[in-house]
């Protein structure tokens, strides 16, 4: 179990951060015409404005939620706030983003595995994804009932201590969440494995912030001579 348990939380998290880098980066190099989304929304509009609006919204402040929750580190937050207070702060806004996110991306995922017309130009790497990515908000939300029954913060200093290993390329840092529950390392490998795709998905558009959008030069409009 030891193995096990370096293997998936100590090894697997760099090989994930590597195919997550290095895909991207070979994806936007060598495919940028497959770099896109591929929307459905002209293939049937109903419920679609509602659905995806939840499901984005949701992730995204679930995402930036993991991101400042985990990597920031517990000096810069104790003079506000004790790791309880935080892990509290955890189960109610993650808790609402993950309703809205969840049933937002079961609506995506039932539309496009159902609708004829959408189903019809979906990939099976489109099907994949939306479907991973509901089994994982579902169990980012089964992690609130363990959580119920330790609110001193304790769990949540574990994986902010993992998660800032990593990236640090501290030795060891599996051993910080070795005896967690089982919900918690389900709901890691699956994120870890979501990063191994996301090269490989719809996901990249992510990373298609218009930022150049900001900066560009104004149209020059002429009349014919």
């Amino acid at each position: 179990m030891s193995y096990l348990n370096t293997l998936l939380f100590g090894i697997y998290p760099y090989v994930a951060i590597a195919v997550l880098v290095l895909g991207t980066w070979a994806r936007y190099d060598q495919g940028q015409f497959t770099w896109k989304a591929h929307s459905s929304q002209m293939l049937r509009k109903k419920n679609m404005v509602m659905a995806s609006g939840l499901f984005h919204v949701g992730v995204l402040v679930i995402f930036f939620g993991h991101l400042v929750g985990l990597l920031t580190p517990h000096a810069l937050y104790e003079p506000f706030m004790t790791p309880g207070t935080k892990q509290v702060m955890a189960i109610v806004v993650g808790g609402i983003a993950g309703v809205m996110a969840i049933v937002g991306g079961g609506m995506l995922a039932w539309r496009r595995l159902t609708d004829p017309r959408v189903k019809a130009s979906s990939t099976f790497a489109d099907n994949m994804i939306i479907v991973i990515l509901v089994i994982q908000l579902a169990l980012g939300l089964l992690t609130i009932l363990p959580t119920l029954g330790h609110l001193d913060g304790g769990t949540m200093l574990k994986f902010s201590a993992w998660a800032q290993g990593i990236f640090t390329l501290q030795g060891g840092v599996a051993d910080y969440i070795a005896d967690v529950h089982w919900i918690y390392k389900t709901h890691i490998f699956l994120g870890l494995t979501i990063f191994v795709l996301f090269p490989f998905t719809r996901l990249v558009h992510m990373l298609s912030v218009p930022v150049e959008y900001f900066g560009r030069k104004y149209q020059v409009v002429r009349k014919r001579a």
